[in-house]
């Protein structure tokens, strides 16, 4: 899969006869291709892949028809033949993802190009929030996935195992269910340490009575996954189940509120009255849901600074949480699509509160 077509499409419509790729996922997000050097050049007809010769005959192999793939090394460097590309494709308005380059470095390529980048306004932010079906596809893959991890760990949770041998057993049944890697490394906490959103595993024992948050996800062809489950081992308290009910009842609010057109702000104020309608507005700190894709926090954003319209295709996560400190915390995390009329969750985990036996 590669999206040359929808990059030289806003080339054109934006006044650009070329733009110049080099951070990694934008790369991958162009040409398909999992690289980790070189660059990606686009113009209005043609388009390369520059790679150097760990990654050339996967490159060569990978490529689809609208992608010339090419080998730099030190008796033709990157720049020289960048140079060349742009010379021949006849490009003189020139686009860098001006968020992404060094200050150093859009200097460097600038003198060496011999062009002045203009700005592309965020064309690959926004390109990217908007999910095709296969980028869909792998999201749900991924998702599954975790969910398949999910389903394997709590029923090997008990009192005596450390946040660190429940966070390996989470890692561990995601690699053998098909993962590629951690999309983020995993948060598992238990007890008091639940109050923190985001807290790291540690030693620390589960005891009978604790609430465990865990807080991971994974890749599939490069997409992240993403999910949040707040269990209680052996019991819970009144306050603790009361708690999670209000949690649960924002998360609800929240994905209901959701669709394409609305800003993001809207979203998380559906979820966020909620829990000050409970009087537990002072602990949910942190914004009702970001966007995710090949990174795990893309644009855009479902939290009280967003005022950009959210655009169909986005997937956003769905995370409030209340967090009492030095008691316990909650925090229940699906991942929703915003499509015409609202959004559908790609997560399909259980999220009604789990007692897990304190027996294991």
């Amino acid at each position: 899969m590669n999206n040359i077509g929808r990059i030289q499409e806003k080339l054109a419509a934006l006044g650009l006869e070329g733009l110049l790729i080099t951070e990694e996922k934008n790369q991958r997000y162009a040409s398909g291709f999992p690289f980790t050097d070189g660059a990606v050049l686009v113009g209005r007809e043609k388009a390369w892949l520059i790679t150097d010769s760990r990654y050339i005959e996967a490159a060569e192999k990978a490529a689809g028809s609208a992608l010339t793939v090419q080998l730099y090394d030190r008796r033709q460097p990157l720049k020289e033949l960048l140079r060349r590309d742009i010379k021949e494709a006849g490009i003189e308005r020139l686009a860098a993802e001006e968020d992404k380059l060094s200050h150093r470095e859009y200097l460097e390529y600038e003198k060496a190009l011999g062009l002045e980048f203009k700005p592309c306004g965020n064309m690959l932010r926004e390109l990217r929030a908007s999910k095709s079906e296969e980028e869909l596809r792998y999201m749900q893959q991924a998702q599954d996935i975790a969910e398949l991890a999910l389903e394997d760990v709590l029923h090997v949770i008990r009192p005596g195992m450390t946040e660190r041998e429940v966070m390996a057993e989470l890692v561990y049944s995601m690699l053998r269910h098909g993962s590629e890697g951690n999309s983020f490394d995993p948060i598992v906490v238990t007890g008091e340490k639940t109050s923190m959103p985001h807290g790291t595993p540690e030693d620390k024992l589960i005891k009978a009575g604790d609430f465990v948050t865990m807080d991971f996800g994974c890749l599939k062809n490069g997409y992240c996954s993403d999910m949040t489950r707040t269990v209680a081992v052996g019991h819970a308290t009144e306050e603790m189940k009361r708690v999670y009910d209000i949690v649960l009842r924002a998360q609800l609010a929240g994905i209901a509120a959701a669709r394409p057109g609305i800003p993001g702000r809207e979203i998380d104020a559906a979820a966020r009255k909620v829990i000050e309608e409970a009087g537990y507005g002072a602990w949910f700190g942190h914004g009702f849901g970001h966007g995710l894709g090949l990174d795990i926090h893309e644009y855009p954003s479902a939290n009280p600074s967003g005022l950009a319209p959210m655009p169909e295709g986005a997937v956003c996560s769905a995370e409030p949480g209340i967090y009492l400190p030095g008691r316990f915390g909650v925090r229940i995390e699906d991942v929703m699509v915003l499509e015409k009329g609202g959004s559908r969750l790609l997560t399909k985990a259980k999220k009604e509160l789990i007692i897990l036996p304190a027996g294991g």
